[in-house]
């Protein structure tokens, strides 16, 4: 184990931001940036596994415990997302997707339980790395949830792919009826993801869509 590679802080391009509660900016670090750092840190002898899911109907959310083992040292904790609902009808949009960005953000806490991020906690105090839903974000973790949401990573790292195309049209209708237009939605991607619409991963684009419902 490489434990000075663990706790080495993050280049500053990966360090992602997001609007939290109550007006405040949060930093976090997309999934495969953690799981890049697991696999430099133990050369890629770890492993990850979900000890158990619940279903929180009445609140939509999934609560999953993870397990995070590596170099003989087992960490567990709890990671989170909410059930996607298509507000017209409330059917679930990917029930696969939720659960794993849940995933995702379990897996981002228990590597934080190793060190990895912590010095987002000590510069900022309000890190999104914290234990949180993903929707996250995260993870971070990341959080939130809706079409097609995946792990939190750009390009397919992470088994997580660009955003899909029920996400895409899902959140041009969503921003048709805010009265947005295209050049305001990229705006918005870029400070809250650093990309432009079209190049969001799946998570970022859950969790977009997350943020506009709630508009």
């Amino acid at each position: 184990m490489n434990r000075e590679l663990l706790e080495k802080p993050f280049d500053p391009n990966q360090i992602k931001q997001r609007e939290g509660n109550f007006g405040k900016t949060l930093d976090y670090i997309e999934g495969h940036s953690v799981i890049q750092r697991l696999n430099d840190a133990f050369d890629a002898q770890w492993s990850f596994e979900i000890a158990r899911f619940d279903m929180l109907e009445d609140k939509d959310e999934i609560i999953v415990l993870g397990k995070l083992t590596a170099n003989g040292i087992v960490k567990s904790q709890f990671g989170s997302s909410r059930i996607t609902k298509a507000r017209e009808t409330g059917e679930v949009i990917s029930l696969a997707d939720d659960l794993k960005a849940a995933a995702t953000d379990a897996i981002k806490k228990c590597a934080t339980l190793m060190g990895v991020g912590l010095h987002l906690y000590n510069s900022s105090g309000n890190s999104a790395s914290k234990p949180q839903n993903s929707n996250n974000h995260s993870s971070g973790a990341n959080a939130n949830s809706n079409p097609g949401r995946n792990n939190n990573s750009h390009g397919g790292n992470g088994g997580n792919g660009r955003i899909s195309a029920k996400q895409h049209k899902y959140i041009l209708d969503l921003i048709k009826e805010l009265g947005w237009t295209k050049s305001e939605l990229n705006q918005k991607c870029l400070q809250a993801y650093g990309v432009g619409f079209d190049f969001l991963n799946r998570s970022d684009a859950s969790g977009l869509i997350n943020e506009l419902l709630a508009l």
